[in-house]
């Protein structure tokens, strides 16, 4: 097959200086997680600019430096990862299978592109912004940061004035939705796999993930055992698909593992939760006044609006900003909302599971005793899962036994039964109180709520009351 040497990958070269990859008219920078990266004439073309210049103030982790200090990379250093590794996936696959596949320099500069560009419409505080507070000012909106990433590169190109093909353009653009529900339809039915490569929708397996759960767990000082340079080296097309030898099932399921344990112990740790409810409350109370939410409006307005935010709130002398700024100063003295306790919802109520609410909690409090308020609760529900739902993921996968055979199978359950978790998917249910005074009334109401709603109980843990400094 191609250029595989009897299946040793080893022996194998991961570069290719052609005349698509010449590094001599090339930017290089050192990144510290995938060490020497070039940057080519056209990328810089898009990286030169102020609305991609605006990714250094976007921290990829959002609010989680304040729990893990050292998690102050950005979306600037992470998208600069992208790029590289889908540069490499691809032309690792024209290296290899060149010939049958038909790669060319359009195919490679175009997912480049998508890789360097996929996270252009992230707003303030990573997720925060498009999962906690536009839903609470936009009711039913279905607003995405891929859509605005989308529209974020049209805005660049035409502000710029930057000289692309247009059909490379559009084709960055069907990458950049491939696993979003927006996705667009494709301009062409040949080389499917391409668009697997970045975001992928097909089984999750993308480079996407490989330099963020890599790059957060050395952010965050975590161990990780998942070698994403494997998967690279030792993946083949079949059938335009992507596909793995099936002895590398075991480095698959660590990419899914790892990814839900950072998920367990970093993206929702309950102090990074309480943080972010405190800076969704503190932009809510600042809306009115500052317009936030109308910036989604149109990409010209989009790309003014950074972590930053939460400082120009803070200084502000405007009386409207008041409560706003009590909020993060509440924060900054690590006043925090309280944490009161968690529930694992039961797998067989997960189907039909609703977000729950602070109205649910306030309205299952006992009669008598302190009367609670909606606006003293506050209310975190927390998905879990493989990237699949509650489905497994490497039932979405597709193998090969080796470089000599051209079928593809996927490998059974029972097969690998000893990594497979009970469920795929936790959804916890955390609950906080604004005020100290009322975590052990809202931690009764929301007992009740689960024997209401459930029929039992069952109470994590809560946190230690603080004691006041000497």
């Amino acid at each position: 097959m191609g250029a595989y040497c009897n299946g040793d990958v080893s022996l194998a070269p991961i570069h290719n200086f052609d005349s698509t990859r010449d590094f001599r008219l090339s930017k290089h920078v050192h990144d510290n997680v995938h060490g020497n990266i070039y940057l080519d004439p056209l990328s810089l073309k898009f990286i030169d600019t102020e609305q991609f210049q605006r990714l250094r103030e976007l921290k990829q982790l959002g609010v989680t430096n304040m729990v893990y200090p050292g998690a102050v990379h950005s979306r600037f250093e992470h998208s600069l990862g992208v790029y590289w590794l889908a540069g490499e996936t691809v032309e690792k696959l024209k290296n290899y299978q060149g010939m049958e596949l038909g790669i060319d320099h359009f195919d490679i500069q175009t997912v480049k592109l998508a890789g360097l560009l996929h996270d252009m419409g992230h707003g303030p505080f990573s997720h925060m912004f498009e999962r906690e507070f536009l839903p609470r000012v936009l009711s039913g909106s279905h607003w995405s940061h891929e859509q605005m990433s989308v529209d974020m590169v049209d805005h660049i190109v035409d502000a710029h004035h930057i000289d692309v093909d247009p059909g490379m353009i559009k084709r960055v653009k069907e990458m950049i939705l491939a696993s979003s529900e927006f996705a667009l339809p494709k301009s062409s039915s040949e080389k499917q796999f391409l668009y697997d490569i970045v975001a992928n929708g097909r089984n999750g397996i993308d480079v996407d993930k490989f330099d963020y759960i890599v790059r957060d767990c050395r952010a965050c000082g975590l161990g990780c055992n998942f070698d994403y340079q494997r998967l690279l080296q030792t993946m083949r097309i079949l059938g335009d698909e992507i596909c793995y030898p099936a002895k590398d099932y075991l480095t698959i399921h660590k990419l899914f593992a790892t990814r839900a344990d950072l998920y367990r112990t970093v993206y929702v740790h309950p102090k990074v939760k309480a943080i972010e409810l405190m800076v969704v409350d503190a932009l809510l109370k600042a809306n009115n006044y500052l317009g936030i939410s109308s910036f989604i409006q149109h990409p010209c307005q989009y790309w003014k609006l950074d972590d930053t935010i939460l400082k120009s709130i803070e200084t502000a002398p405007a009386e409207e900003l008041k409560e706003s700024r009590d909020l993060i100063l509440r924060i900054r003295r690590r006043n925090l909302y309280q944490f009161c306790n968690e529930y694992a919802v039961p797998k067989d109520k997960l189907e039909n599971f609703k977000d729950v609410t602070a109205q649910d909690i306030a309205c299952s409090q006992k009669n008598g005793g302190v009367m609670l308020q909606e606006d003293d609760i506050s209310v975190s529900n927390v998905r879990i899962d493989l990237t699949r739902g509650r489905h497994n993921p490497l039932q979405s996968i597709n193998f090969f036994k080796d470089y000599e055979s051209d079928e593809k199978f996927m490998i059974p359950d029972d097969r690998i039964s000893h990594l497979l978790p009970t469920s795929y998917q936790d959804m916890i249910v955390r609950v906080y109180s604004k005020k100290p005074e009322l975590v052990g009334a809202i931690s009764e109401a929301f007992e009740n709520f689960q024997l209401k709603t459930y029929g039992i109980k069952a109470q994590v843990h809560a946190t230690p009351e603080k004691k006041r400094r000497l």
